[in-house]
């Protein structure tokens, strides 16, 4: 029987009652193995996911909303800053770019990420949410360029209100990690030129990599304009780019995109000679495993020069 494709299981893959009746059947083992539909719905139905984490004890980063028109994305967008309690201003932090998944957008990261402020203790980085929509963090053929408004719109503000942006950290979940890792690599390649910034490190939560354009295009159509402009955006290609770049990756074992983040991990330790932070543990394509995750990579980000 043929495995099942990240396709099949992001695009809406077969219904409980599938997963449910191979059960039924004595089919645990094989819905388990990803050999029958329903093995990321299963991982719900048995808590392998596991619970969201309560509202953590302390308090909360401040929030700071900015709305402007972008000329990269040719729309308004916002920018939402948030900086570590304790803080009278975001003046001498260093700076992350925190990119959301698809779906989202910087209101939605923000709300995500303050809660992990709050539990990781980190007090000398302020964290930027932005606008992305679902362009995969790459240019597109219509115009739409989020780099460029990374680049040139929201990192200047955050420059002009007093933050240290020489050298950013950049984390990303699901989409926003595939982003995180893609602008990695063609800052790091850039090496401060073009006004392109430095980066001190890398956090890629559940990053969203396909196998395949089919894969892509099945899951989210808006991801990539073609198959070229897929294999332009390939992050295994550049992977090189990341030798001085510390890179925390991370995916929950019961993920569509643990096949694939498996490879990229193995390919940066092959391409650094050491060990990728983070690893594939417990957990889902889903706000639980986010909420464990993130305090433990901000943490990482502040410890590698943010």
């Amino acid at each position: 029987m043929p495995s099942l494709s990240r396709r099949t299981l992001l695009a809406g893959g077969a219904g409980l009652a599938v997963a449910a009746g191979a059960c039924a059947a004595g089919g645990y083992e094989l819905v388990q193995d990803g050999m029958l539909p329903g093995k990321y719905r299963l991982a719900r139905l048995t808590g392998a996911c596991g619970s969201p984490l309560p509202r953590p004890a302390g308090p909360a980063p401040s929030r700071h909303l900015v709305t402007f028109r972008s000329a990269y994305r040719h729309r308004e967008v916002q920018m939402v800053t948030l900086v570590p309690a304790g803080a009278a201003s975001p003046d001498g932090l260093g700076v992350v770019i925190a990119l959301h998944g698809a779906g989202g957008d910087g209101a939605s990261m923000a709300r995500q990420v303050a809660p992990a402020m709050t539990r990781a203790g980190v007090s000398q980085l302020a964290v930027i949410c932005v606008d992305g929509s679902s362009t995969y963090w790459h240019a597109h053929a219509d115009g739409d360029d989020p780099v460029g408004m990374i680049v040139h719109e929201v990192l200047p503000r955050a420059a002009a209100a007093g933050m240290r942006t020489g050298r950013i950290g950049l984390a990303g979940l699901s989409m926003g990690g595939f982003g995180a890792l893609l602008l990695a690599e063609r800052f790091s390649a850039a090496a401060g030129a073009g006004g392109m910034p430095r980066v001190a490190a890398v956090a890629a939560l559940s990053p969203a990599i396909f196998a395949s354009y089919p894969d892509a295009r099945a899951a989210n159509a808006a991801a990539f304009d073609s198959a070229a402009d897929f294999a332009r955006n390939d992050v295994f290609s550049a992977l090189g780019a990341l030798r001085r770049v510390p890179a925390l990756i991370s995916c929950g074992q019961d993920d569509p995109f643990q096949p694939e983040t498996v490879r990229v991990r193995a390919r940066l330790a092959a391409l650094t000679g050491r060990p990728v932070a983070g690893g594939i543990m417990p957990g889902c394509h889903d706000g639980a495993f986010w909420g464990r995750t993130l305090p433990g990579a901000l943490r990482f980000l502040a410890r590698n020069g943010v």
